[in-house]
């Protein structure tokens, strides 16, 4: 095997280095797009995703959620003229905020329904297991790259059997429908339920929460969980639910997995949630995904819920 030089240069050259681990998946990733007749680089669909999630937007404040520099989103964008478009500010006719057309939203759904479940699980198999120094665990990812890349691991893998989605507003009223559904199934909706099922872009998604969806092929969207930013740095894994035409599929343990993968990765570290004792698998499965009974959360936070008798915290 020939030496790598790049490598060898240490830790000087990180950047060098995962410059070149991004350019070989993502152009991985975009093969498995152009496969999909999908017209959408791999880099741009972080800039669709948030557009979705937070437009009308500036490209300026879509630069800064992004963390990335005005000019690199402004060319980015200068390619997406079928999927975005630039909207009057009422009152300001200088202004102008960035939205997805018709044809965007589109595309983003089957970004999220397509492209993205082949693409996560042979990514997530890269990193698998990788802990302790950053700059192994980097030559490790690189070695697994060179021994079967992202394009031979998604093909491998085949269609997935089920994959998740975030919140976008035509899934509004899915959940809704499926929260509603599990809570009147044990207990009565609840004045704070309604409320947040009622709005979940203005009481979640705006203050900084996520929602997220379980879908499969043949039953379409099935479940979903939301993380709601509460106050102290908590925030508050809820609106956990999955439809009874899907038990027994694991779309549970799925979402859970999921949803907490996301927390980590914005890097909200305090989370808790609130629960009743007849939830006894769910509240078996929080414990298998690392949450604790805790009461000090059910001090701080479980007066929200009249059916509230369980409160726990994820581990540090």
């Amino acid at each position: 095997m020939d030496v790598d030089l790049l490598a060898g240069f240490g830790v000087g050259f990180l950047g060098s280095r995962l410059k070149r681990l991004a350019e070989r998946m993502q152009a991985d990733a975009a093969e498995v797009a152009r496969s999909l007749d999908l017209p959408v680089q791999p880099a741009q669909m972080s800039l669709l995703m948030t557009i979705r999630l937070h437009g009308p937007i500036s490209v300026g404040e879509l630069a800064e959620r992004l963390q990335l520099a005005q000019p690199t989103v402004t060319r980015a964008l200068g390619t997406l003229g079928d999927f975005v478009e630039a909207r009057p500010v009422p009152g300001d006719g200088r202004s102008r905020r960035l939205a997805l057309t018709e044809a965007g939203e589109a595309l983003l759904v089957r970004v999220q329904t397509e492209l993205l479940p082949r693409i996560e699980p042979a990514a997530a198999e890269l990193v698998e297991g990788l802990t302790g120094d950053f700059m192994q665990g980097l030559a490790k990812v690189e070695q697994r790259l060179a021994e079967a890349s992202l394009l031979a691991r998604i093909q491998r893998a085949g269609a997935p059997a089920m994959w998740a989605r975030d919140f976008s507003d035509d899934l509004a009223e899915a959940f809704y429908r499926i929260n509603a559904e599990w809570i009147q199934d044990m207990f009565a909706l609840e004045e704070n339920d309604i409320a947040l099922l009622s709005n979940p872009r203005e009481l979640i998604l705006d203050k900084g929460g996520v929602v997220l969806f379980a879908e499969t092929p043949d039953l379409g969207v099935v479940g979903t969980c939301a993380l709601m930013v509460s106050k102290d740095g908590w925030v508050e894994l809820t609106k956990m639910g999955v439809l009874q035409s899907a038990r027994g599929l694991k779309v549970g343990e799925y979402l859970l997995a999921k949803t907490l993968e996301r927390a980590a990765s914005l890097g909200m570290d305090k989370v808790y949630l609130l629960t009743n004792k007849k939830c006894a698998a769910a509240i078996h499965l929080y414990e298998k995904l690392g949450f604790v009974h805790d009461a000090e959360i059910m001090r701080m936070f479980g007066a929200r819920y009249e059916r509230c008798d369980v409160a726990m915290s994820l581990k540090a």
